[in-house]
């Protein structure tokens, strides 16, 4: 996390735990739910690699720091851009005008990630990661930044993240749409000195309640011949 590697660790061990029971509620209720159960594991992942990234800036150990940021940014810029459409899409019905939107958001989202986090592969010197104001700040170049401003980068992220939930045929997948918008406009209007890291940080916890959503069964009570 954004504070601490002992809170990073903290948050890491809550998410994997909560991911892990997901997981298992989504194995036997419908095997529908296990894209969305894996996000809690893999926001857990992430903090993991983050808390490493806190002891290497700690202990003055550079490739430390690099090898873990790589972790951080493959979850942030890869990953979920075309995960969380994918999960959408696996749990809309068939019959959902919308479930092939979602494969297409799903599909733009991987090229996206894809133009996002190999590069960093191939230009490490493009991964600046500093402390600001007591938090990580991952601030460096990106490929699309010598073809459009930062902001739109940013504006194409969070429509990739935020619209398929928000679009979902399921009023919980909705709520938890509404709980991401949530977190970006709290990350914008007063973290935004280190949005890269408190984004990932409140965005997985925001997925707490996809274990609520998961643990309760809250898709059977709109479609009972899916999610029975």
């Amino acid at each position: 996390m954004c504070l601490s590697a002992s809170v990073s660790f903290t948050a890491s061990g809550m998410l994997l735990a909560g991911g892990g029971y997901a997981s298992h509620k989504a194995w036997i209720n419908s095997k529908k739910y296990l894209p969305v159960a894996l996000m809690p594991v893999f926001a857990g992942l992430q903090q993991i690699t983050e808390g490493f990234v806190w002891t290497g800036m700690t202990s003055g150990e550079p490739a430390t720091v690099l090898i873990n940021a790589l972790g951080f940014i493959f979850f942030t810029w890869f990953m979920w851009p075309f995960w969380i459409p994918l999960s959408v899409y696996v749990l809309e019905p068939a019959e959902s005008r919308r479930k092939h939107l979602f494969l297409v958001f799903s599909l733009i989202g991987l090229s996206f990630g894809l133009l996002l986090y190999v590069p960093h592969l191939i230009n490490l010197e493009w991964i600046n990661v500093t402390i600001n104001l007591g938090s990580l700040a991952y601030e460096g170049t990106m490929l699309l930044d010598f073809i459009m401003p930062r902001w739109s980068t940013n504006v194409i992220y969070v429509a990739l993240i935020i619209l398929p939930p928000l679009l979902s045929r399921y009023r919980h997948v909705k709520y938890f749409g509404l709980t991401l918008t949530g977190v970006v406009v709290i990350d914008y209007l007063f973290l935004s000195y280190a949005y890269i890291s408190f984004f990932c940080l409140l965005a997985g916890l925001a997925t707490l309640h996809l274990i609520y959503i998961i643990s309760r069964n809250k898709c059977r009570r709109e479609c009972p011949v899916l999610f029975s």
